[in-house]
C-alpha cells in the first residue's frame, strides 16, 4: 500500500482550494482547512475570480506533456482530488465545497437506497431497466446538500456544455448561480470574457470543460487525440491571460483527477469468475477502478477469501465502514447515506488493472483510459493560475 496517494482533506486537497475560494468570495462556512499553497486572502483582493474545471487533466499529464507550455508557466503547484478520483465525487465536491463523506456521492454507480434502484448518477438514470422516476424528480430525493454557489455573496455563473447545462444534476447544483451554456472551445472562451468585460459587480464563476476525458477514455493518456485537446486547452489559456490582463481576475485552472491506461489484458470481467459474482447481493457499483461490493453476512468470509485468493495480484479488498472511519471519504462526521452507498467491501484495484461486470441488455464498450483510484497518476492534479 506504500505506492498510493491517499487525498489530503487537510490543506493539500481539491476541498481545500474550494473552501479558500468559498472564504474569499463571502462564505461563512469553514468545513476544513483553507489550500496551504493559496489561501483566501489573495483571492479576496480580486475583483473576480474563475475557476476553470479540466476534467481529467492530472499533474502527470500536464507535466510530460510539449504542447502545454501557458499552464507549465503558470503552475502553482499540486493538490489531491478526493476518493475516489472521479468525476461524480470531485465535482460535486467543487460545485458544494464538501467532500464525498459530506455529499454522499461515491463514483459514477451508485446504488441509491431511498429507492431501490443503482443509478448513473450524473445523468441520473437507472443502469439498466426502466426509470421509476423522471430525473428532474430525484435531486431533491436524493441529495441533502446545498451548492457552493448558495453560500456566496457574490454574483455567481456556472459555464457549463450546453449538452449538460440543463440536466438535474447540473441544475440542482447550480443553484444559487446563473448558468451559461457553450457548444465549443471557443465559445466558452469568449463567455469567460463576456462576463468579465461587462462591467458587472465582483463574480465566482466555475467552468467546466469534459473533452479531455473523453479522449482520454477512449484513446488513452498519451494518445494524439488527447494531447491535441490538451494544446487547444493551453491555448485558450492563454488568450484568457492576454484578454483578461488588468481586471483584477483571480484565473484558477485545476481538475477533478487524472488518469492511467487499462489495457485489455488488466480488465477483470466479473463473468469470468461465476464464484464471486454469486456471492454479490447486487451487481458491482463505484467504478473500474474502485468498485463496491454488496455482500450478505453469510457471504462475507468466502468473499474475502476469495478475492485474496485469486484476485490478489490485482486487487485489495477492505471493509467499506472502515475506508469511512479512516477519512478516506473526508473526515468525521460522515453522512449517513454514505455506507449504504459504498457496499460491504471497496475493491481499490493495484497497479493498472480495472474490475467491470456486465449486465444483461447493458451495452458493453471499451475503456483504455481509467481513473477512480488512488495512483499518483490519478490523484494528483495541478493548481494553476495567476492574477491578472
Amino acid at each position: 500500500m506504500s505506492s498510493i496517494v491517499l487525498p489530503d482533506y487537510h490543506g493539500r486537497g481539491l476541498a481545500n482550494l474550494m473552501q479558500s475560494i468559498a472564504t474569499a468570495c463571502g462564505s461563512g462556512h469553514r468545513l476544513y482547512p483553507q489550500l496551504a499553497a493559496l489561501t483566501a486572502e489573495p483571492l479576496a483582493r480580486a475583483r473576480h475570480v474563475i475557476l476553470l474545471l479540466i476534467d481529467g487533466l492530472g499533474l502527470r499529464t500536464l507535466t510530460r506533456s510539449a504542447c502545454a507550455g501557458h499552464l507549465q508557466r503558470h503552475l502553482i503547484g499540486t493538490i489531491t482530488s478526493v476518493f475516489p478520483s472521479t468525476t461524480a465525487s470531485a465535482i460535486t465536491t467543487v460545485m458544494t465545497g464538501l467532500a464525498p463523506a459530506h455529499h454522499g456521492l461515491t463514483g459514477w454507480h451508485m446504488h441509491m437506497e431511498e429507492i431501490d434502484q443503482t443509478l448513473a448518477i450524473l445523468p441520473l438514470t437507472p443502469r439498466v431497466g426502466p426509470a421509476r422516476r423522471s430525473p428532474e424528480d430525484l435531486p431533491v430525493q436524493l441529495f441533502g446538500h446545498d451548492s457552493l454557489f448558495q453560500a456566496l455573496d457574490r454574483d455567481c455563473w456556472v459555464v457549463s456544455p450546453k449538452s449538460i447545462a440543463g440536466s438535474a444534476f447540473n441544475v440542482w447544483h447550480a443553484r444559487g448561480a446563473r448558468t451559461a451554456a457553450y457548444t465549443s472551445l471557443a465559445e466558452l472562451c469568449a463567455c469567460l470574457v463576456g462576463l468579465i468585460e461587462d462591467n458587472a459587480s465582483s463574480r465566482y464563476i466555475y467552468a467546466y470543460y469534459p473533452e479531455l476525458d473523453s479522449c482520454s477514455h477512449h484513446c488513452g493518456t498519451d494518445s494524439r487525440q488527447a494531447q491535441q485537446t490538451l494544446a487547444a486547452i493551453d491555448r485558450v489559456f492563454g488568450e484568457l491571460l492576454h484578454r483578461l490582463r488588468g481586471s483584477g481576475t483571480w484565473l484558477l485552472l485545476t481538475a477533478d483527477h487524472g488518469f492511467i491506461d487499462s489495457p485489455a489484458r488488466r480488465v477483470i470481467d466479473l463473468a469470468d469468475h461465476p464464484e464471486l459474482a454469486g456471492l454479490l447481493s447486487r451487481p458491482l457499483c463505484g467504478e473500474r477502478r474502485v468498485a463496491y461490493c454488496y455482500v450478505a453476512p453469510d457471504n462475507r468470509q468466502p468473499f474475502e477469501s476469495y478475492v485474496r485468493r485469486r484476485l490478489g495480484r490485482a486487487a485489495h479488498v477492505h471493509v467499506s465502514e472502515q475506508l469511512i472511519g479512516a477519512g478516506w471519504f473526508g473526515p468525521p462526521p460522515a453522512n449517513p447515506r454514505l455506507a449504504s452507498r459504498t457496499g460491504d467491501y471497496t475493491l481499490l484495484m493495484k497497479d493498472n488493472w480495472t474490475i467491470k461486470d456486465w449486465l444483461p441488455g447493458e451495452q458493453r464498450f471499451a475503456m483504455l483510459g481509467v481513473h477512480g483510484g488512488l495512483s499518483a497518476a490519478e490523484m494528483r492534479v495541478p493548481l494553476v493560475g495567476c492574477l491578472v
